[in-house]
Order: C-alpha cells, then structure tokens, then sequence
C-alpha cells in the first residue's frame, strides 16, 4: 500500500543524501545546457565528481525548441562522433549537414550525462561564486531559482568546487558575477555579434577557454564573453564545444 509520509521521506531522504554528499565536489557546471551536458559527461567517465546545476525546471537549454519551434537540430559532420556516443539518431541532409530530433537529443544527452555518474539539479540557480585563494573561483554560491524570481530576500548555501564550467548561455551569468565584483578580472562579457553560424561555429573553438583561474566558458557563454557570432539551431560546435571544456578542466584538476 502506498503511503503518502514514506513517498514524501523517500523524495527527501534521497535528495539530501544526494546533495549533502556533493557539497565538496572537483567540477561544478552552471547551466544543463547541450555544451556542458557533454562536458559532464566526459568528466564523470573520468571519475571526477561532477555536478550541473540547471536554473529552470528542464535541462538542454536552446535544443529543445530547434529551430523557431520546429523540433530538428542541424549538426555539422566533425561533431557527429558526439552524436553516436550519446546514441542520437541523425540522417545526412544534403552533403554535410546531419539532422537530429531535438527532443531525443536532450533526453538521449541527459540520460546518458546522468549514467556516466553525473548529478544534475534543477531549479537551482549560481548566484555569486566563493573566491578564496590566489583569485581562484573555489566554490559556488546556490539558491532556489523560485526564490530569485520571487524577489525574497533568502540567504543562499553554497558548495565547494575545484574547477567551474560557465554554460548559462548568452547571460554568460557566473562570468557577469565575477566581472561586476571582481573589477581586476581580465575579461568581460561582450556580448554575442549578429547571428553568423559558419563563423560563430568555428569561433567556438578558441572561445572555450579559462578566462579567470578555475573559470572555463563553454557554449554560447564562450561566444558572449568574446564577442563571437550567435550560431543559431545549429548544434556542432556546442558539443564540440562541451568537449573542450571538460579537455580543459582535466588538466587543471
């Protein structure tokens, strides 16, 4: 017989193992977007403790509406690698560009992020970011994404972290954090140029970087801080993207 106060117990008891458990963690992902998706992904396969933490309720930021709603990504052909080993299905579309469903590239990129050992939480929003040491990001600072829109005033918790991958898209948001309170950092957000997919794709790869000690962009957070073109619903170099950033973060761990 199914028990509302042991339903409840379980959902709780089995959230706060989780967290509690994560407090202290070596990668800390802001934004579950398709880039850093795939960043911890890699990560966890290689036995790093990783987290990613979503600000909305769904996870795969831009993929799942496609393009203007009609769910169907493009992907170029060096980044279709990344396709099969997350198991997405993909056909050629005229020579060089490969069409997926959107919707069962999120799902197939979430399950399989989650199977390789990853946590990731939603609803919960990086509002200010721990700086201890040497100008080093140390950790994040946390808080409901229900209390941010709200307007409360909530003191925030925050978790332990030896390496940060910003993937909240063209907010950029834990890079904005850290110019407005860090005014030596040396970068700011720029903002994205007009939409350029052949350029803005190929700019992804010099853009996903560490830009501050222990602060790596990936995504259109990368483009945003460099000024690089918006891409559009074309998805290659965001994976590509997520790759380089966990290449990254292996080496500074």
């Amino acid at each position: 017989m199914l028990d509302e106060e042991k339903i409840t117990k379980a959902i709780v008891e089995e959230f706060m193992e989780s967290f509690l458990d994560h407090t202290q963690i070596e990668a800390g992902l802001a934004g579950a977007g398709p880039a850093n998706l795939v960043a911890a992904k890699k990560l966890a396969e290689e036995g790093v403790k990783t987290v990613v933490f979503e600000r909305k309720l769904n996870v795969g930021g831009g993929m799942w509406g496609g393009g203007m709603m009609f769910p169907r990504i493009v992907v170029q052909k060096e980044a279709t690698r990344i396709l099969d080993d997350f198991g997405v299905n993909y056909h050629e579309h005229g020579e060089g560009y490969y069409v997926a469903n959107s919707i069962e590239s999120v799902g197939r990129l979430a399950s399989e992020t989650v199977k390789a050992g990853a946590e990731i939480y939603n609803l919960i929003k990086v509002e200010d970011v721990l700086i201890r040491e040497k100008d080093r990001i140390s950790g994040l600072v946390l808080n409901w994404s229900a209390v941010d829109r709200a307007g409360l005033h909530v003191d925030p918790l925050a978790v332990k972290t030896d390496v940060v991958i910003d993937g909240t898209g063209h907010d950029a948001e834990v890079c904005e954090i850290i110019e407005e309170k860090i005014p030596g950092a040396d970068f700011s957000v720029k903002g994205e140029k007009p939409m350029w997919a052949e350029v803005g794709e190929k700019a992804l790869m010099d853009t996903t970087k560490e830009i501050y000690p222990g602060l790596i962009v990936s995504g259109m957070a990368a483009n945003a801080v460099s000024e690089a073109p918006r891409m559009g619903p074309i998805f290659g170099g965001m994976l590509l993207s997520g790759e380089k950033a966990a290449e990254i973060a292996l080496s500074k761990l």
